[in-house]
């Protein structure tokens, strides 16, 4: 099963590889933060994310844009949460945070329209069988 997902994985481009590496880095970097405000709240929402689209890929056997559901799920209230309601802390901290919402906010862009893709492409199957 594990091979599948890595073979999966390693057939993305090479962008999407270096963009998945980055946006793990991030997200995981909320750890840090926990003793700030908000922060065992913002690394909930952000490791989540990551979580829920993992246990889809293993599911899955494989990388699928049904994967960016995850994303959709979590990321959704924690950009909204940092745009509506940025919270205090030390400087590196909403340095960090302003990092987060953008790289978050990015990766939404693209997750929305995998998901959109996904939903469209089954519905397609669904009316093929019938």
């Amino acid at each position: 099963m594990f091979t599948q997902i890595w073979q999966s994985a390693r057939d993305l481009p090479v962008w999407v590889r270096i963009w998945v590496l980055i946006l793990a880095a991030v997200n995981m970097a909320t750890l840090i933060f926990l003793d700030q405000p908000m922060g065992v709240l913002i690394a909930a929402l952000a490791l989540s994310g990551m979580v829920i689209s993992m246990i889809i890929m293993i599911a899955h056997r494989g990388v699928s844009k049904l994967a960016s559901g995850g994303h959709v799920i979590t990321w959704i209230p924690l950009v909204l949460l940092l745009i509506l309601a940025f919270p205090d802390g030390t400087a590196t901290y909403q340095t960090f945070l302003g990092v987060l919402l953008v790289v978050n906010s990015i990766s939404l862009v693209f997750d929305i329209n995998d998901l959109r893709l996904w939903f469209r492409d089954r519905a397609r199957a669904q009316r093929n069988l019938t």
